[in-house]
């Protein structure tokens, strides 16, 4: 799909899924994934670049900032959902991106009933978005995880004056 930066953020599920029918009904893959994505990192890189080679269309949700505190603590996001759509929408490898208000993308993923969906090394194939992502044909996929990369660690190493991880590359 490729569109600029500037074209690839949505507001919603719905506008994503009107944008990318043109291309859906060319036989394109949709790959879908979705997270916090607060402080974009190598972790970050490696996953959305394995996600978006599964398919022909990349679609990101980002959780929203309520979300992202319920989720992942006080003090969190660091960044506002606007700034996170923003930057997760300009990286080269996603072709859409947009902010989700829900828990859980198991409502997105009923509007985009992608071919894929795409989740980190840290879980397993038995998340709570499966049934509906086979309910419509499609299937879950596991990316690799980069060891030692997370935001919640790098925001540990800052709060304690600690350095650049020597973890894996």
């Amino acid at each position: 799909m490729k569109l600029p930066p500037s074209g690839r953020a949505f507001r919603n599920a719905a506008q994503v899924r009107d944008a990318v029918a043109p291309l859906r009904a060319q036989g394109k893959t949709l790959v879908t994934t979705n997270g916090c994505f607060d402080i974009i990192h190598a972790g970050h890189v490696k996953y959305l670049a394995e996600a978006a080679a599964l398919g022909h269309i990349l679609v990101v949700g980002i959780n929203c900032d309520d979300v992202v505190s319920k989720l992942k603590g006080r003090g969190r996001p660091l960044q506002n959902e606007r700034d996170r759509l923003s930057i997760v929408s300009s990286l080269v490898m996603v072709d859409c991106a947009f902010i989700f208000r829900e828990d859980d993308p198991r409502a997105f993923l009923e509007i985009l009933r992608p071919d894929i969906h795409v989740k980190g090394g840290d879980y397993s194939k038995d998340i709570i978005e499966r049934p509906m992502v086979e309910k419509f044909g499609g299937r879950v996929h596991i990316v690799s995880f980069l060891e030692g990369r997370s935001t919640t660690s790098l925001v540990s190493r800052i709060k304690t004056g600690g350095g650049a991880s020597n973890g894996p590359a």
